[in-house]
């Protein structure tokens, strides 16, 4: 029995030609055997990716074979992939809820409320009132940003809600 030298498909010029003899049918054998919704040009280029990947691992001889698995396995998991996504699109999404018209009407007006009492706060209060409760920073971190002491910054805080306390009616 000859024994075979394992040539190292590393090399550029090598790897080349086999890109040069296998894509065409590579590209084929995709097409032909799922269509071209799955673009097979991305699958014979990902399969090259992988034999790039694993060159020190595969011999010249078991290019072939390598490469054509490779192709038909991530062709597989990307019509599972689409499948998944379909069904995730099919998937009815709750547009119902349990809250009454009069609930939502409230929380409408209590927006409105709330954001008519935001504009009335003095800049510098809003400022640090927002940093703290949206953005959920501590007073420590508002002085530093603002440049502040953080004396300042509760004072501002503070001041901004009772401004906002009695603004809205019902907190």
């Amino acid at each position: 029995m000859p024994k075979t030298l394992f040539k190292d498909i590393c090399e550029e010029r090598l790897f080349s030609e086999l890109f040069k003899k296998h894509s065409k049918n590579l590209h084929d054998f995709i097409y032909y055997k799922y269509g071209s919704h799955i673009n097979p040009k991305d699958q014979v280029q990902e399969a090259f990716i992988k034999l790039w990947d694993n060159c020190n691992k595969v011999s010249i001889e078991k290019a072939k074979s390598f490469l054509f698995t490779v192709a038909n396995n991530l062709t597989l998991n990307q019509i599972k992939h689409d499948k998944v996504k379909l069904n995730y699109k099919l998937t009815e999404t709750k547009s119902s809820t349990n809250e009454s018209p009069q609930f939502i009407l409230e929380e409408k007006e209590y927006l409105i409320k709330y954001q008519n009492a935001l504009s009335n706060l003095t800049e510098s209060q809003r400022v640090a009132f927002l940093m703290n409760r949206t953005e959920g920073k501590k007073h420590k971190e508002i002085a530093d940003l603002l440049g502040i002491s953080r004396k300042a910054v509760e004072k501002r805080i503070y001041g901004a809600l009772e401004k906002l306390r009695k603004d809205i009616d019902g907190i």
